[in-house]
């Protein structure tokens, strides 16, 4: 009977930790692209943030203040009252690295929010309804698409990104 009950327990135990599969999901995802943006942002020298791949390219002083403030306008959307970062205006390094970490720090504050009985209801944003899962996947994906961009600006400038350090992901050579 003893072992019936500990087996009972310990099942009851992974299942809870089972619990809220979607929104576990959406904070792991949020949370490595999180990392690799701050990590760009910080590996960049500041003498490179003004660097183009091309001319009609955004730099990445810019790529970085988009991320800031796309982030912060959703993320506080999602909390209840929208507020803007102010990336756009920074000009040094320093500043635009913190501003960006505030902007983090609120998307951590909604995803955090989400529960699976919360993922479908739906909320008001930029581009009207959309369920809160939905709301919080969009963020993902468009900051992922910041991040490769970011990516991209460091390769050219022989960096290697954050996402493939320690995996083989090597720096470009300079010539």
């Amino acid at each position: 009977m003893r072992t019936l009950t500990l087996s009972v327990l310990f099942a009851s135990a992974l299942l809870q930790g089972q619990g809220d599969p979607l929104s576990t999901e959406a904070r792991q995802a949020w949370t490595r692209t999180k990392n690799n943006v701050i990590g760009a942002a910080e590996k960049m020298p500041e003498g490179d943030y003004d660097f183009k791949p091309a001319p009609e390219s955004q730099s990445f002083r810019q790529l970085v203040a988009h991320t800031a403030d796309s982030a912060m306008g959703v993320c506080s959307a999602y909390s209840g009252e929208r507020k803007m970062a102010g990336a756009a205006s920074k000009t040094t390094k320093a500043d635009l690295v913190a501003v960006l970490k505030t902007s983090m720090e609120e998307c951590d504050k909604a995803y955090g929010m989400l529960s699976d009985a919360k993922a479908t209801e739906m909320i008001e944003g930029r581009m009207g309804q959309r369920s809160r899962l939905g709301t919080l996947y969009g963020n993902t994906v468009h900051i992922e698409h910041e991040y490769a961009q970011m990516a991209v600006h460091l390769r050219l400038k022989g960096q290697v990104p954050p996402s493939s350090e320690g995996r083989g992901g090597g720096g470009r050579k300079k010539q």
